[in-house]
Order: structure tokens, then C-alpha cells, then sequence
């Protein structure tokens, strides 16, 4: 053991320098590699609801309770993604035949909450949150209004409910299983056609 530590110890100054060099090219890559897309935590639930100064504003039963996160950089095609994704999540059971992970939501006849919440997109300093990539209120406002839309005109109007955007919100909920699901909206480089089996690279 004595030898080994000395052996690591006298590395010549080029491996050390190269060693370094290594961590910083890591480092680099995380930096690269960070996400930016839309995020959606999306839950099946038998019964969700939004209240907002003790008032009731949102509820759904079975269906879907989709936290929604805004980064900074999203886009429409973000949405798309989103709005796609979530609708065809083959997440309940087909109760004709039994087989499970085998319907969407549409399939079932259920609703869809959608919540907006910029903390998804938190990260620590130290120990106290900051939110310095989420979506600035003034512009993620009509955006996630516009999302909210995209759901309603690709389902049913009436079966899509929000919460209220920027308010301080109590969430119930009873998630059935427990299924939680996170999307984020830059899986859609890796295919166009996800759908029917075909993976695009």
C-alpha cells in the first residue's frame, strides 16, 4: 500500500497537468449537457383539484395532473412536444382486455389539470433555491395560456382544467398507483415519429 501512494504521489507533472485538464473538459460537458426544454411532471390521479384563497377553482377525477415548468428558451415546438406527449401517454389500464399501460388519456374519456409551476426549473445555491432560468412571469404568462389553448383544441375543451397562473396554489391530489411521469421537451430531437415505432437519430 506504502508503494502505491508513492507511486501516485511522484506522477510527473505532465500526467498531473493532464489529470486537471480532464476535469475541466467533464466539467464543460455537464455545463454542455444541461437541460433546456419545457418540463411537465405529469401524475395519474383518481381525483385532483386547485384551490386558491380557500376557493375552489379546478378539479378533475381520473385523468391527469400536469405540473408544468417554463424554461426561459422554450418555443412553441416545445409545447407541441408537450401537448403530444402528454395526451398519448399510454398510462391506464384498457379495461376491455386487461392488458395495462395500454390507453391514453383521450382513450379513457378523462381530464387533464395543468398546473404552472416555475419551481420545476430551481436549482440550489448553497442551500436557497433560485429560479434564474425559469421563464420570467411577463413572458411565461401567455405563454403557458397559449399552452393551456394547444391541450383544448387537441382534446375536448371542457376536458382540460388549469390552475390560475401566479397565484399561491393548494394542489390535492390521489395519485392512482403511485404513476409519476417527467417529460422534458428536448426528447423530441431524438424522434419525430415516436409514435408508430420509428426512432429518428
Amino acid at each position: 500500500m506504502h508503494g502505491l501512494h508513492h507511486s501516485l504521489s511522484t506522477l510527473p507533472s505532465f500526467a498531473k497537468a493532464a489529470n486537471k485538464t480532464a476535469k475541466k473538459s467533464t466539467f464543460a460537458s455537464c455545463k454542455t449537457l444541461r437541460i433546456r426544454a419545457m418540463r411537465a411532471v405529469v401524475q395519474r390521479v383518481t381525483s385532483a383539484s386547485v384551490e386558491v384563497d380557500g376557493n375552489m377553482v379546478s378539479e378533475i377525477g381520473p385523468g391527469l395532473l400536469v405540473l408544468v415548468g417554463l424554461h426561459e428558451s422554450d418555443t412553441d415546438s416545445d409545447a407541441d412536444y408537450i401537448c403530444r406527449k402528454v395526451l398519448n401517454m399510454r398510462l391506464f389500464t384498457n379495461e376491455s382486455t386487461g392488458r395495462g399501460w395500454d390507453q391514453n388519456v383521450m382513450q379513457r374519456n378523462y381530464e387533464v389539470l395543468l398546473v404552472s409551476q416555475f419551481t420545476l426549473y430551481g436549482v440550489l445555491k448553497g442551500n436557497k433555491p433560485d429560479f434564474h432560468v425559469a421563464m420570467p412571469p411577463q413572458k411565461a404568462k401567455p405563454f403557458y395560456e397559449s399552452l393551456v389553448d394547444k391541450f383544448r383544441k387537441s382534446y375536448r375543451p371542457d376536458a382540460i382544467k388549469d390552475g390560475v397562473f401566479g397565484a399561491m396554489m393548494k394542489v390535492n391530489l390521489v395519485n392512482d398507483g403511485p404513476v409519476t411521469m417527467q417529460l422534458d421537451s428536448s426528447q423530441s430531437s431524438k424522434s419525430t415519429n415516436e409514435e408508430t415505432g420509428k426512432t429518428i437519430n
